[in-house]
């Protein structure tokens, strides 16, 4: 009843519009496998945020599927000033000439410009972008480097986000996650669940992360068309990327106790 509720009143917001620079024309929705993203962190000895060592077993398994960012691609008047994939990827609004903003670096997350979030969508986005709201300052880090320069409204733009997390953990690709909790799946099994959920045509949407070994999944990536955005995800709204990821043919859907 309480993802209903939410999809609801995320629904009802402000549909997500660029105001500048709006000649892209996909965006690439980000989600982690929160048990595996943390995984990765401990087994390589970095330091866990809050958001690892605090975490709750959801009664839901698929609400491990969490948020990571939402990427308008290199728009068209950026690449026409010598501006190439690469260097939009890295910098994002702090790109040079244009937009020329300061740089959010990754390793100084909270030192990027509060969002400006309203309470409202700032509590449904900690529900699901756990280094939201914490001293990991994920959203504030997403929104100086991918979403500021747009002239995005912020609560727009996160709650899309929101919206599309959701709508996909409802899925069959969301049941097909919580169904594999802690197991070994096979990539055609997992392109079997998009394909149920979105058309065997969105399969080439999705490029998938994997760490260890044996490998197991920390985040997915999903191309949408740039004008599909503010529709629900459909058959009609993805697109292919140029590479599927680095899971390869069987993967573990991770499990929290690590």
């Amino acid at each position: 009843m309480g993802m209903v509720a939410t999809w609801l009143s995320v629904a009802d917001a402000a549909p997500l519009q660029p105001t500048q620079y709006g000649d892209f024309d996909r965006y690439v929705l980000a989600l982690s496998w929160q048990t595996g993203f943390c995984q990765s962190l401990h087994d390589s000895g970095r330091s866990e945020p809050d958001e690892c060592r605090l975490q709750k077993e959801p009664a839901n398994k698929a609400d491990y599927l969490t948020v990571h960012g939402l990427w308008p691609s290199l728009p068209k008047s950026i690449a026409a000033r010598g501006v190439d994939n690469n260097r939009w990827m890295r910098f994002g609004c702090a790109t040079r000439p244009i937009p020329n903003m300061p740089e959010a670096k990754a390793t100084r997350k909270c030192a990027a410009a509060e969002t400006g979030l309203s309470l409202e969508v700032a509590n449904k986005l900690n529900a699901v972008m756990p280094g939201a709201g914490s001293n990991t300052c994920l959203e504030r880090y997403e929104y100086a480097k991918h979403g500021v320069c747009f002239g995005f409204d912020p609560d727009d733009y996160f709650g899309a986000m929101v919206r599309m997390n959701t709508e996909i953990k409802q899925s069959a690709l969301g049941v097909f996650l919580a169904d594999n909790y802690g197991k070994t799946v096979t990539r055609d099994a997992f392109n079997n669940a998009v394909a149920h959920a979105y058309g065997p045509q969105s399969v080439k949407a999705f490029k998938l992360t994997c760490s260890g070994n044996p490998a197991w999944l920390t985040e997915m990536q999903i191309a949408i068309k740039a004008d599909a955005i503010n529709a629900p995800l459909a058959a009609g709204s993805l697109l292919p990327q140029p590479h599927p990821g680095n899971c390869g043919d069987r993967f573990v859907i991770d499990k929290a106790g690590y």
